[in-house]
């Protein structure tokens, strides 16, 4: 049985400019509702925390151009592949550090939720930020929304323990083993009794964008013919809709060694191409037309070449006249000097010239009207032209006349002719499956480099290794407990068979017949900005979690207020300072300074 044809085209999507919103009455009364705001690395969603389901807005993407030029951000940008080189995130990794560009895209996402952002935004606003995130990318972000934008109060979560959090609001509080994978980092994170375990904490610096730079140079070394078409844009969409996770790598890497398998599970992906053939076999019929339209540029070309030689020939003929009239009327000095200039004895070979040239303007002037009868009715004359006689004697007369005759041979040569149909020339190759790129072991190898570091030459341990790490830092009852609930969230999860094969690692690591349970976030995507608004909605009017304006003056930028998706604050400890020795006592003639006997 013949394998089914799975070709697909790539969309090449282009982002839709967000749109700008009208706030609803909702989110002024009676008190100012919450900012929602989902600050990630590679999307930026945010939406306003009213009681009634609210809906985020679209991902909203940053870059900025070169010096002096406009700036554009989000999704306003069209398609990002031209612009790739000029885009310019305010992350590192997955912590923001270019507060300028972080600025711009709040002033975005303020002016598309329909906030002014000029001088005050009275909204409190909940913001994300990464695991462990480092007090001075704090200190930064609170000075930038308190001094700059002058927000009443703020509070920071963990975008994956939201997502936690909404996932199992009905069992809450709970412990769990919180696995996020996004597009710059992946983190094993260990939640005992609804607080996060911020000491065995773990980081993996892989993501959705190594995943996708990887998988473009396999395909660029595969196909080096269509270098420039394999795009960082049709990388990520290949990810996302034709790659899994391997359960086995090894045994599936030898079941796709197998000629069948291969022919039934290969993604075939074209590429845009033009259907026209250089040196392909045109039809007789339009080789006739356009051999019709030379001929027909050839004969204006001669008519025109005869309108100028008759127009040379008849002021010729005009001024040998006015010399003969000269003769006539008796000013016989007049008529010597004429001769002269004309090379001319007598007047005998004066009228000579007169009426060869006479005879020549009229052959000129019936060719002329000969040609334009035949230019109307399409007729081609295929008998060759007579050369025409110089009624002067003139050297340029006799090239007017040559130039004439050299193109009036085509005429007959390029009769047309009854033609025998030509064949079709096929082509030696399929041109759309010369387009075409087959995915084969690159859906497995891409989204294998999490699990496996190593194939992109990274030193660094995998899911498995780093999530038994983690465990074995724990006793074997918080073991079981954390195992109870291994939860997964981020972008980069939603391969199909990432579930299947985070229960086959678990199973190789847990004890004979100890029970595990694995679950998937409801929206990996989505889901860290439903779990900031619940959270929102919940404490809208409690203190705990918000840090105000009067917190940030006391305490610094860097300070926090911890609720049950934040991180751990750890307060800055300086050194203190070693009590100063006593000097030695004055002079034995007792004129020192008081100050310095202190």
């Amino acid at each position: 049985m013949a394998a089914p044809t799975r070709v697909f085209a790539f969309r090449d999507a282009r982002w839709a400019p967000d749109p700008v919103l009208e706030p609803s009455a909702a989110v002024r009364s009676p008190q100012p509702v919450p900012l929602v705001i989902d600050n990630g690395s590679f999307q930026t969603r945010a939406g306003w925390a009213c009681p009634d389901p609210a809906v985020p807005a679209e991902p909203l993407r940053g870059a900025r151009g070169g010096a002096g030029a406009e700036t554009q951000v989000g999704n306003d940008l069209g398609s990002p592949e031209p612009l790739r080189w000029l885009l310019r995130s305010p992350f590192d990794r997955n912590v923001p550090v270019q507060l300028e560009l972080q600025e711009l895209l709040l002033d975005h996402v303020f002016q598309r939720l329909g906030v002014s952002s000029q001088g005050c935004v009275d909204h409190p606003i909940v913001l994300t930020e990464a695991v462990c995130n480092p007090l001075y990318s704090r200190q930064m972000m609170s000075e930038l929304l308190f001094e700059c934008y002058q927000v009443p109060k703020v509070s920071y979560g963990v975008d994956s323990l939201y997502s936690f959090y909404h996932n199992r609001r009905q069992n809450w509080p709970c412990s769990g083993l919180v696995i996020s994978s996004g597009y710059q980092c992946t983190h094993i994170l260990p939640v005992l009794e609804s607080r996060l375990d911020a000491k065995n904490c773990k980081r993996i610096n892989l993501g959705g964008c190594q995943a996708a730079v990887y998988l473009q140079r396999l395909l660029q070394l595969k196909y080096p013919g269509h270098f420039a078409a394999i795009t960082l844009s049709r990388m990520e969409e290949i990810l996302h809709e034709h790659s899994y996770v391997a359960q086995d790598y090894i045994e599936e890497l030898q079941k796709w060694r197998c000629p069948e398998y291969y022919e039934n599970n290969v993604h075939k992906m074209q590429l845009p191409f033009s259907n026209k053939l250089l040196g392909s076999t045109v039809a007789s019929e339009e080789k006739q037309e356009k051999r019709q339209q030379q001929l027909r540029r050839l004969q204006e070309l001669n008519a025109r070449r005869r309108e100028e030689k008759l127009q040379l020939d008849q002021e010729r003929l005009d001024r040998l006249l006015y010399v003969q009239e000269l003769l006539e009327d008796g000013q016989m000095d007049q008529f010597h000097k004429a001769l002269v200039e004309l090379n001319m004895d007598s007047a005998e070979e004066l009228q000579s010239y007169i009426n060869k040239l006479s005879l020549s303007v009229e052959q000129t002037k019936q060719k002329i009207l000969q040609s334009e009868v035949n230019i109307e009715v399409d007729v081609v004359d295929s008998k060759p032209e007579t050369p025409d006689l110089d009624p002067v004697g003139s050297e340029q007369s006799l090239e007017d006349v040559e130039s004439i005759n050299e193109f009036e041979p085509l005429f007959a040569e390029e009769q047309p002719e009854v033609e025998k149909p030509v064949a079709a020339v096929q082509p030696v190759f399929n041109l759309a499956e010369y387009h075409q790129l087959f995915l084969g072991t690159e859906r497995i190898r891409a989204p294998e480099i999490v699990f496996q570091p190593s194939l992109i030459g990274e030193d660094q341990a995998g899911i498995a290794e780093t999530m038994q790490y983690v465990l074995e830092r724990y006793s074997k009852e918080q073991q079981a407990i954390l195992v109870q609930n291994v939860f997964l969230t981020g972008g980069n999860t939603m391969y199909p068979g990432l579930k299947a094969r985070i229960q086959k690692e678990l199973l190789e690591m847990r004890p004979f017949q100890s029970s595990f349970q694995v679950s998937l976030a409801s929206s990996p995507v989505l889901d860290a900005w439903y779990g900031a608004r619940d959270w929102a909605v919940e404490h809208m009017a409690r203190e705990e979690g918000w840090i105000s304006r009067k917190d940030y003056e006391e305490k610094g930028g860097e300070y926090l207020k911890e609720h049950c998706a934040s991180n751990v604050y750890v307060p800055i400890r300086l050194p203190k300072q070693a009590p100063r020795a006593a000097e030695a006592p004055s002079r034995a003639s007792g004129t020192g300074n008081p100050s310095e006997q202190a």
